[in-house]
């Protein structure tokens, strides 16, 4: 769960960091860019109107292009193999149609940079090289096929404290690293954690550095960013430095304890409050059976105080976390898995739904004053908002958000993640939730998926009706069956369909209808 304004939406063994070598042998129009090369500027493009400073490259001279991994905010990631070599790697490639605004071409210079320093840290995902065309910009850094971090914990048949230990030792590590190299991560959380391969012993690689910046001294930040559980009390006061990075860590061994997040809330406005609140249980089940070990390096790390918090190199020294350490081999409780499993399955069938309904809605005076509000900010005419477009509006509407709170709030409202909001996500953030939630619009919502009347949404209609908006494949179809059908027959009935529906709240949509004064 992002914070959606991420609010108030993308994640040591000493090795001298070089130029990768497999630049050398290449001709100079194909070699990879390199910030450290003198001809580098990071505050500029070059003359030429690129990105990066030098001229453009055929990425697929060099790499075959395979299948899609993952789609984010401003580009995909694509498996991609070296021709001359054979090797896998993971290829982000970032749409230059998307990057705006100067300060979005400067964070993009700005991840390359800190991608190419932290690069041969052991748990930090090893950079490759970056290549710019003219559609694109590429960032080609090491493959992690095995998976996020949650995911491959909840497939064990059972876990111990000597397991979570040896994960937060590597997460620990990875803040340690990127302090020591003088980096503040500001965005540590499970997503951003993948393992490296199945390999039952493969290690643990943090993914993404979009929000990380070179730390500069005696300088206290003020931009709102991260993801709601794990953000720290400072960054909510808008007064940090670099201990921010320990509070994320600590939530997310907590997590790894207990199976659910230290500060929690059926929104991110209620989670805001409970982080600021800063009471921490180490009393409710299963707490009571992990080690006091344990329980003194959460505290010491969930301080609320960044002054009196613990940092990571003393963090990776207590006789917890250390390796050979005081946690027990001994299996936890089954229920924190099932409870980590749960939180871990971000209901994607809800989000769906609602789309869904957003879709079908009769034209109400409601429904026609967003209509003319979406007209109003999509000044082209395109039918798509895009960042500038929601900039302007939220201007006009006067709203003070900086520029990085309004592109977290894109993100909270772009649900198929194409870089725009179309109407119906328009719609779906901002109608007020009792409107989505009536009775005969979640009757007409549960009939889109149940194509044969049979009262239950069996596996194929669930699979038919995601894969329509790009959310089909097996892993999210049994995610959602496996939180949603709850007497656990194989399929989804409409009380089961009421009760996903009506349990919390859409956190995107809560904040989108703050921020737009709804």
């Amino acid at each position: 769960m992002g914070i959606c304004w991420s609010l108030l939406k993308p994640r040591s063994n000493e090795i001298p960091i070089s130029s990768p070598s497999h630049t050398h042998n290449l001709p100079d129009d194909q070699r990879a860019y390199h910030p450290f090369s003198s001809k580098f500027d990071p505050q500029k493009p070059h003359a030429d109107g690129s990105i990066l400073g030098k001229g453009y490259v055929d990425l697929k001279a060099t790499y075959h292009i395979g299948k899609e991994l993952g789609r984010g905010q401003f580009g995909i990631t694509y498996l991609c193999t070296e021709k001359a070599t054979g090797l896998k790697y993971a290829c982000k490639s970032i749409s230059k149609r998307k990057l705006v605004t100067t300060k979005e071409m400067e964070d993009v210079r700005r991840e390359i940079m800190l991608m190419q320093h932290l690069t041969g840290q052991p748990n930090i995902v090893e950079f490759k090289g970056a290549y710019e065309d003219e559609i694109s910009v590429h960032l080609v850094m090491e493959l992690c096929s095995g998976g996020e971090l949650f995911d491959r914990i909840t497939k064990r048949g059972s876990y111990s404290e000597k397991e979570a230990a040896k994960i937060g030792r590597q997460i620990v590590n990875v803040v340690h690293a990127c302090h020591f190299m003088g980096v503040m991560h500001r965005d540590l959380k499970p997503e951003n954690f993948l393992m490296v391969s199945q390999d039952e012993e493969a290690p643990l690689k943090a993914t993404d550095l979009g929000l990380s910046v070179f730390i500069e001294q005696g300088k206290s930040y003020k931009e709102i960013v991260g993801s709601a559980y794990y953000v720290a009390p400072e960054v909510l006061r808008k007064r940090y430095g670099k201990e921010i990075d320990v509070w994320s860590a600590g939530v997310i061994l907590y997590i790894l304890l207990s199976g659910v997040p230290p500060f929690w809330a059926e929104n991110e406005r209620g989670i805001f409050a409970k982080i600021l609140e800063g009471s921490l249980d180490l009393q409710s089940p299963p707490w009571p059976s992990i080690s006091p070990s344990a329980k003194d390096l959460i505290s010491k790390m969930l301080t609320k105080n960044p002054k009196k918090r613990i940092t990571a190199d003393k963090a990776l020294e207590h006789p917890w976390l250390k390796e050979d350490g005081e946690a027990s081999e001994q299996p936890m409780d089954s229920a924190v898995l099932i409870r980590m499993k749960q939180f871990r399955a971000m209901n994607k069938l809800k989000r769906l739904a609602l789309k869904v309904i957003a879709e079908n809605l009769e034209p109400t005076e409601e429904i026609k004053g967003l209509r003319q509000m979406f007209s109003n900010m999509d000044t082209d005419g395109s039918g798509s908002i895009t960042y500038e477009e929601l900039k302007a509006g939220l201007s006009k509407l006067g709203s003070r958000l900086v520029e990085s709170e309004i592109q977290q709030l894109m993100d909270a409202a772009d649900v198929d993640k194409n870089g725009t909001i179309d109407y119906i996500e328009f719609v779906t953030a901002t109608m007020h939730r009792h409107k989505l939630e009536r009775e005969e619009n979640l009757y007409r919502a549960f009939q889109f998926f149940d194509k044969d009347d049979s009262g239950f949404i069996t596996r194929d209609e669930l699979k038919h009706a995601m894969t329509q908006y790009g959310m089909g494949d097996e892993a999210t179809i049994d995610e959602v069956l496996d939180d949603v059908d709850t007497d656990k027959d194989g399929t989804i009935n409409y009380e089961e369909f009421v009760t996903m529906m009506r349990k919390g709240t859409v956190e995107t949509r809560e904040h989108v209808e703050i921020q737009l004064g709804l």
